[in-house]
């Protein structure tokens, strides 16, 4: 199988790109994504509750947490090579009704181990459900028409990363604070059952013409292998002492090697789990690693702001909540006109929207520094709002050039793979990050400022590296394009 450069919004989308419910497919896509999405981080605030109500030990809240990031990641490109093969439509619906399903049973939890278990099918559940949407996206519309399916997209990425806490705080406000975490969970239930009866309605059915397919399970065992070994050390890097599990690291690396060798010998015979030449796409190759370096960046600010005004400063998670709502409000709104502007602009816009988060990041350091103790909310505002716009330039755009090129017979699967590198970006940052954090903590006792300006210093270097990445990028596109343009002029 080839993978070819041109636009491949054409051929086998031409069916579905009329389909009369395309846009109501695309909302009930986005609801869907933002309840899984919102899942990842509405937890976080929740934990004290849930560590009163359960009497969880700390390795069990740190499984209720990660548990659903590990199995996110785990399925992602698998559920969308399904996804490819039998059609979009009765993946996303059984991922749905199984995250709600999940949900369901997060919120009746009656001990941790019952919750931890619900969580980790609940991620399971949302891996199936994301890659299906990008792939909608795909399938639906062909073009530039994408530009405001995935603006709308990249604001729902960027909104329900920032509004978790925001949204949990409220929730266990309005709940109490000894039964206020079950209402984390239990709001999915009505939107999703809801959110499953208009799926079946309205995203197309299997297409009979669509050429059949296998899973390919040793690619899927190799894989899952490989991101489990990567991902475990940073997930419980609190609860396994030593060094020694930083081993699993390269250990990890090297069946991801394996995979990479099985896939292409498999590619000979079959269609492979993952097709590795997307990667010599310029757009994709690129684009996956700028989203694997920046969610390792601007997730982890999330987590220890959290900590900083939580349990530094003593605010509730409510105000917590309120803290981030800047940086969610900013991403939104740039994300729509990111999505809008990103054919005309390309991967400048990247760039740009790269050193704004760079700055505002740059900003709240400085301002920390100055003005530390609980007026931090309000003096950080006013930067986070200005990362969160720079940061709306950047995860609609890139991904939206990520995947301009790859074949529609491939969306989900590749699409699962860009997913992917996020969630193993957003782990490896917190991990690090959090390191960070936690070791200033260590050194300098209730120095939670101190902390807190020293991790967002790192996030600026992570930022500021997937800048560089964005630049050579550009100027690599410009230089191709200036050759195009010479060898058109030169006389034949």
């Amino acid at each position: 199988m080839r993978v070819n450069p041109p636009d491949p919004g054409t051929g086998g989308a031409a069916a579905t790109a009329t389909h009369p419910h395309r846009w109501r497919a695309l909302y009930v896509g986005v609801v869907a994504s933002f309840m899984t999405l919102l899942d990842v981080s509405v937890v976080n605030v929740a934990v004290p509750s849930i560590d009163r109500a359960l009497d969880a030990s700390p390795a069990d809240l740190q499984w209720i947490l990660s548990g659903y990031t590990l199995a996110f990641g785990l399925v992602l490109v698998p559920a969308g090579r399904l996804g490819d093969i039998h059609g979009r439509q009765v993946l996303f619906c059984a991922g749905l009704a199984l995250f709600t399903a999940a949900s369901a049973l997060s919120g009746l939890a009656q001990n941790s181990t019952w919750l931890i278990l619900s969580r980790i099918l609940q991620g399971a559940a949302a891996g199936l459900v994301n890659p299906q949407v990008t792939g909608l996206i795909q399938e639906l519309f062909q073009g530039r028409e994408r530009d405001r399916p995935f603006g709308t997209l990249g604001a729902v990425v960027g909104v329900s990363t920032a509004i978790g806490p925001l949204l949990g705080g409220l929730l266990i406000q309005l709940g109490g604070m000894e039964h206020g975490w079950r209402w984390v969970f239990f709001v999915n239930v009505p939107v999703g059952i809801v959110a499953v009866l208009l799926g079946r309605r309205y995203l197309p059915g299997p297409d009979p013409h669509r050429r059949g397919g296998r899973l390919d399970p040793v690619g899927v065992l190799l894989l899952a292998t490989g991101v489990t070994l990567v991902l475990l050390p940073m997930i419980q890097r609190d609860q396994w002492r030593g060094a020694g599990k930083w081993l699993l690291i390269p250990a990890g690396l090297a069946v991801l090697a394996g995979f990479t060798l099985w896939e292409r010998r498999y590619r000979r015979r079959d269609t492979p789990l993952f097709d590795l030449a997307l990667f010599r796409l310029r757009s994709y190759g690129l684009g996956t690693l700028i989203s694997l370096v920046y969610f390792a960046g601007f997730t982890a600010i999330f987590f220890v702001y959290a900590l900083y005004l939580q349990t530094g400063l003593g605010y509730s998670p409510l105000a917590a909540g309120l803290a981030i709502t800047p940086f969610a409000c900013g991403a939104a709104v740039s994300a729509i006109a990111g999505g809008r502007y990103v054919h005309r602009l390309g991967r400048p816009m990247v760039a740009g929207g790269l050193a704004m988060v760079a700055l505002g990041l740059g900003a709240a350091v400085v301002l920390t520094g100055l003005v530390p103790g609980r007026p931090a909310p309000f003096v950080l505002a006013l930067p986070l709002l200005f990362a969160g716009l720079g940061s709306g330039l950047v995860i609609t755009p890139n991904q939206n050039l990520s995947l301009s090129q790859v074949p529609v017979a491939q969306a989900g699967s590749a699409a699962g793979m860009l997913q992917t590198a996020q969630r193993i970006g957003a782990s490896a940052g917190i991990a690090g990050i959090g390191a960070v954090f936690f070791a200033v903590l260590a050194d300098r006792q209730g120095a939670w400022a101190d902390a807190f300006r020293q991790a967002l210093v790192v996030s600026v270097l992570v930022v500021l590296v997937t800048l560089v990445i964005a630049v050579v990028d550009s100027l690599g596109g410009r230089r191709r394009r200036g050759a195009s343009t010479d060898a058109g002029n030169r006389p034949g």
